[in-house]
């Protein structure tokens, strides 16, 4: 099976209303087009369900939160559509997480490359380890994180985003990501972690459910244009993934 085919998204609810969703793929979590679609389609179904009062989004494993794009279906890319349609599968997923009217905590156990960055920066409260690490490496590989990064300028700045995306080749620490605002705490272990994911989880769960959603429409107030905004971005990524210089860029990396 090619590593555009593999991976998997499940979700589940417990009976105190927290729906935990994981995503998970080989090679350290990263995100082909159909776990994209599978992310945003649940998120979007967790947070319609009334018995849900609060979301956990998580990978799998206890290495590395989420390696970004699939570079396997990235050098596969023939034409703008095609480019197109998998950009806007990290679009769905930040406006999933934005348009939630349930709250979103955040479980970063390790690294976050590109799009693992623009999750962790789309959800509303992000706990991570200090193994959690960020780097935003598109430039690197001749594009941008062009559709990440509203998500991300919202939550850190422009300031750091920027310090993020030209040095696109060395990683931040979690601590440079917690005091950026990124990570709400950093934990020594994932035992710690999800010792405060759950926690934090199951006071949410005991919270007002029409609090949570007011509050939720306010943290993103200003967002409201970013269906469209976020659509322009993916062409952005798509048309530059053609080139030349992209696909001898990530072919490089591949062989590395």
């Amino acid at each position: 099976m090619s590593a555009i085919n593999q991976g998997h998204v499940k979700s589940e609810i417990n009976d105190k209303g927290i729906a935990t969703i994981e995503f998970g793929h080989p090679l350290s979590n990263s995100l082909p087009g159909k776990i994209l679609n599978l992310l945003a389609k649940t998120i979007t179904e967790m947070a319609a369900k009334n018995d849900v009062k609060v979301i956990v989004l998580k990978s799998s494993g206890d290495r590395a939160f989420c390696a970004g794009a699939s570079f396997d279906e990235l050098i596969s890319i023939k034409d703008l559509e095609t480019g197109k349609q998998f950009f806007s599968g990290f679009a769905n997923v930040i406006n999933a997480c934005r348009k939630s009217s349930k709250l979103i905590i955040g479980r970063v156990q390790g690294k976050a490359v590109g799009g693992g960055v623009g999750l962790a920066s789309a959800v509303d409260y992000c706990l991570a380890t200090k193994h959690a690490a960020v780097k935003l490496s598109e430039l690197a590989i001749g594009i941008g994180p062009f559709v990440v990064g509203p998500a991300v300028e919202r939550k850190i700045g422009m300031s750091a985003m920027s310090q993020l995306t030209i040095n696109a080749t060395e990683w931040k620490s979690a601590e440079w990501a917690r005091e950026k605002g990124l990570y709400a705490d950093v934990y020594d272990s994932v035992e710690e972690l999800d010792d405060a994911v759950n926690i934090l989880a199951n006071k949410l769960a005991e919270s007002n459910p029409e609090s949570m959603k007011l509050l939720k429409g306010i943290f993103w107030e200003g967002t409201e244009k970013w269906d469209n905004l976020l659509k322009v971005r993916a062409a952005m990524s798509g048309e530059l993934v053609l080139s030349d210089f992209t696909v001898n860029a990530i072919n490089a990396f591949k062989k590395k």
